[in-house]
């Protein structure tokens, strides 16, 4: 579904992400584990075209540049051009670092907000399933997203990128300061979101130990680039990836 190849980006003069090519399977769940400062919150902005409005930004203040090279293909698609809003609607979307729900609108008002391009009927069925998959939601469903918990925060975000009807969604440290139960509780939202509709799924995590398990296939990247690449299985009997991941 996802195919980028020899992708670079530089910050000025510093690499951030380092001749990186990769695949991602239609209807897996493919893994991005790193360090901080690895390239993989970079790596995800350019996936979804985040990069190139932070490029824009960039240059009208006069400031840092950013350089992006390479190809990315989804659907068969070269999109290393396309705007971010345009990506979001072939179905690429993502779900960002640190939540970024509105704090000051209810969980409902956040997931219509998510919905906002989705049919009536999308709109319907996809919010009956966030409701399945993460119920405390909808014990909250009025509740101002600022008052919810780290975790909750994170389940809304997840909605709200569901109703986005994505074809690929992208999660970005989704389980970022999230106490060890909630972790689980994601973990297994996750799963089951890809299990039950399918949706291809990047997953970009610092602590790989819960996520390992659920993958189709994983990279491990280092300053940039990627050192590492597996199955599931093959990664957790990595001996490298057990030491600097699993604590083994």
């Amino acid at each position: 579904m996802l195919e980028i190849k020899n992708l670079m980006v530089f910050y000025e003069n510093s690499i951030a992400v380092n001749n990186i090519s990769l695949s991602v399977k239609q209807r897996g769940i493919t893994g991005i584990f790193g360090a901080n400062s690895a390239g993989k919150s970079t790596l995800m902005k350019t996936i979804s075209g985040i990069i190139l409005d932070q490029k824009k930004k960039q240059e009208m203040k006069g400031g840092e540049r950013i350089t992006v090279l390479g190809s990315i293909t989804f659907c068969g698609e070269e999109i290393s051009k396309v705007l971010p809003h345009q990506r979001a609607k072939k179905g690429i979307i993502l779900c960002p670092e640190r939540r970024r729900i509105f704090a000051e609108s209810s969980v409902m008002e956040n997931l219509r907000i998510g919905g906002i391009l989705a049919t009536k009927a999308e709109a319907k069925r996809t919010l009956d399933f966030v409701f399945t998959v993460f119920p405390a939601l909808k014990e909250l469903k009025r509740r101002e997203g600022g008052f919810l918990s780290g975790g909750e925060q994170q389940m809304l975000a997840i909605g709200r990128a569901l109703m986005a009807q994505p074809k690929l969604l992208i999660l970005d440290e989704p389980l970022l300061g999230l106490s060890p139960l909630m972790e689980q509780m994601l973990v297994k939202g996750i799963k089951d979101i890809n299990k039950e509709t399918q949706i291809t799924t990047i997953v970009s995590e610092q602590y790989a130990r819960p996520v390992l398990p659920i993958i189709t296939y994983g990279y491990v990247l280092e300053n940039g680039g990627a050192v590492v690449d597996g199955t599931s299985e093959e990664l957790m009997d990595n001996p490298d990836v057990k030491a600097a991941y699993l604590g083994m």
